[in-house]
């Protein structure tokens, strides 16, 4: 299970990084409310833990502008707001459940564990889409009797694109998320693997295409008709 855990108190974000780690899931941590939107939109995650006072955008607006983007990862807001209005505030704005610190880990833990299965989502080794397959663990990329080995980077980019099909991944998300960084040379190598990738889905006679959306980013299409 991979987590984002938003929190601007860095010793509590280890903190909390720590005890997820030792369940053996996957954690990212962000320290504010701009890059909290720009991670949670790339739909990589199972679920979300997201503090209420943070710099840039407090944890209600990120909430709501998730939820604005169609992103449905669920959402775990963990914060020391405790009043009835902050809860209420915290749940309108799209959150799935809320805690208020101090917490108990294991009262934590139970309650994601109850969001991912209420979602009924499942962690695999491989995720598919279309006439795709991808294997997390050995970074194969298949279609039907088909398969090429990708790159670690090549794989990180196409997970992220097979796990944002509802939506349009953005350059940022992309750039943030794969090479922790923007700039143009980022923004070069991020075109080029993109270009690696469909050169790879052509081999594959794929009927899925990177489409590139004028200024938003990118997104998987699934075409019906087989390639000429």
């Amino acid at each position: 299970m991979n987590i984002l855990v938003v929190e601007d108190e860095v010793n509590l974000a280890n903190a909390l990084a720590h005890i997820l780690a030792d369940q053996h899931w996957g954690v990212d941590v962000v320290h504010d409310g701009n890059s909290a939107v720009v991670y949670g939109e790339s739909g990589l995650y199972d679920a979300i833990v997201l503090d209420v006072m943070l710099p840039g955008k407090d944890g209600f607006a990120v909430s709501r502008e998730l939820r604005s983007k169609g992103i449905s990862t669920p959402i775990l807001m963990l914060t020391a707001r405790s009043t009835t209005k902050d809860k209420v505030g915290g749940l309108d704005s799209g959150a799935d459940d809320y805690m208020t610190k101090p917490f108990v880990a294991e009262e934590l833990l139970a309650r994601l564990r109850a969001l991912t299965r209420r979602t009924g989502e499942v962690v695999l080794d491989s995720i598919t889409f279309g006439d795709l397959t991808l294997n997390l663990v050995d970074m194969d990329l298949s279609c039907g009797d088909k398969s090429v080995h990708l790159s670690w980077r090549e794989c990180e980019v196409m997970e992220l694109l097979m796990r944002s099909t509802q939506t349009t991944l953005s350059k940022n998300a992309l750039l943030t998320r794969v090479w922790g960084t923007e700039g143009e040379s980022s923004m070069n190598n991020a075109e080029a693997y993109i270009s690696f990738l469909r050169k790879k889905l052509a081999f594959l006679d794929s009927r899925v295409s990177i489409n590139t959306i004028r200024m938003l980013g990118y997104r998987l299409e699934y075409s019906q008709v087989s390639p000429a």
